[in-house]
């Protein structure tokens, strides 16, 4: 039984891993984050290995679960050096103009954020997507049109501020 369970395990790594490693490079723009935050996704995983129905569904979501606390971090640390920057050029900190898509990924809502990531970023269908947020398929398209609007409205800011 316990042999099963490990060879289980190791298929699903195996089958799973490549993939997870390079959808979190595109969300994280680098690779040994990216590989750090797979390997924990599937330690989430082992944790709890018997009590998950849906492990791809798992990792997936928890992947994107430690790439929200990567930018957060990031963020803070941005903020932490502009700050000083700024204190010690006593000038105004300027108006942020990268019109980056990740960027403005992360600055979307959680409710709206996770439904992008795991349809445009982890190639989900919208029913896969549905039942891993335990929401209706009609609310994830809604959230997806939500989310896209905005995108589209911050990068017209973003791309009308630097003309």
């Amino acid at each position: 039984m316990k042999r099963s369970r490990e060879k289980a395990a190791a298929e699903l790594f195996a089958a799973l891993y490549p993939r997870l490693a390079g959808w979190c490079r595109r969300l994280v723009d680098d690779d040994e984050t990216a590989h750090e935050i797979a390997s924990e996704a599937f330690t989430r995983l082992w944790a709890r290995w018997t009590s998950v129905s849906e492990p791809r569904g798992f990792l997936y979501v928890t992947a994107a679960n430690i790439v929200r606390d990567h930018w957060r971090k990031l963020e803070r640390e941005r903020k932490a050096v502009q700050r000083v920057t700024v204190e010690a050029s006593v000038r105004p900190p300027t108006e942020q103009t990268d019109p980056s898509v990740r960027l403005l990924v992360q600055a979307l809502p959680e409710r709206l954020r996770i439904p992008i990531l795991l349809h445009y970023y982890a190639d989900m269908p919208i029913r896969e997507v549905a039942v891993l947020t335990g929401r209706k398929e009609g609310t994830v398209k809604a959230d997806l049109h939500a989310a896209r609007e905005l995108l589209r409205a911050h990068l017209r800011r973003s791309l009308d501020h630097i003309q």
